[in-house]
């Protein structure tokens, strides 16, 4: 359980440290429990004596999600379907977003621990290399060489044609609009030929356990869940950006709640973000442990 009068010291860092874990590990539910293990590792330590809590903190969050990112790569080796980071809705963060976004997380999955942890520190949250070592105790040249890696490997899931909010916002109400009311031609002209859709289920509720790849399978799909929609309509509960994506969310049939993130570039939607796994939307309905 969490202290009730928490130090102001670990309060004031908690934020980053909360997404730096993240980031790291692609889940909200773990990242909480990393930082409350930093927090009783904080309170057991002699504070007086460190003289940048900052960077010691950062430094026990990172080896604590090294040593996590193990069992976690396992995990997902044995996923039922498609695997998806848990979704990070922007409104709910108590920080400004950084330009991490999904399918950017998703490609984070492909480094090593450790080159996601040096790209992560160094290009993400701005730490010079120095620092970055003494966190994943590796030396500054080889911290700048794993951070190099992880640019060259991620380096497509960049996005070329970011939009503005608004214009996200704009697209985003076209799809959910489209794809409920059952308008096909609409939706069809919101999509890249080469759209790709991904539903991740966890093997929890009904999902697609293969992603889409292109038009022609995407509105197939659109096609039977318009169907499904007449019989069951869905309920919005709002637009909002998903892990830096334009995106809604929703309560499906079976009293599901639902995220929607859509990829966009040159004004198409271009990849399709669905998590369905309510083991990964508990975040969203439950308050957040302090």
């Amino acid at each position: 359980m969490s202290d009730p009068h928490p130090d102001p010291a670990f309060s004031a860092n908690r934020p980053r440290l909360v997404r730096l874990a993240y980031r790291m590990l692609g889940s909200v539910a773990d990242a909480e429990d990393i930082v409350q293990d930093a927090y009783l590792r904080w309170l057991a330590t002699d504070r007086a004596s460190v003289r940048q809590p900052a960077a010691f903190l950062r430094t026990i969050v990172t080896r604590l999600c090294l040593n996590a990112l193990k069992s976690a790569r396992h995990r997902r080796e044995t996923y039922i379907g498609p695997w998806l980071p848990e979704p990070l809705v922007d409104a709910d963060t108590p920080e400004p977003a950084d330009d991490i976004t999904l399918p950017l997380m998703i490609a984070l999955e492909r480094l090593s621990p450790l080159e996601r942890a040096a790209f992560l520190l160094h290009d993400v949250f701005g730490l010079g290399f120095d620092e970055v070592a003494k966190a994943i105790d590796r030396d500054a040249a080889a911290c700048r060489k794993l951070a190099s890696r992880a640019r060259d490997h991620i380096r497509a899931a960049r996005p070329r044609f970011p939009v503005t909010r608004e214009q996200g916002l704009e697209i985003a109400t076209a799809f959910y609009t489209a794809s409920r009311s059952g308008d096909m031609q609409g939706l069809r002209a919101l999509l890249a030929q080469d759209v790709t859709a991904s539903s991740d289920g966890g093997g929890k509720v009904p999902a697609s356990m293969r992603p889409l790849i292109g038009i022609a399978a995407v509105m197939a799909r659109h096609a039977e869940l318009a169907q499904a929609f007449r019989a069951a309509p869905s309920l919005l509960l709002r637009y909002a950006p998903i892990d830096g994506l334009p995106g809604f969310v929703t309560i499906e049939a079976g009293a599901i709640v639902q995220t929607t993130a859509l990829q966009i570039e040159a004004g198409k939607v271009v990849a399709i973000y669905v998590t369905r796994n309510p083991d990964k939307l508990r975040h969203l309905t439950e308050p957040v442990r302090h």
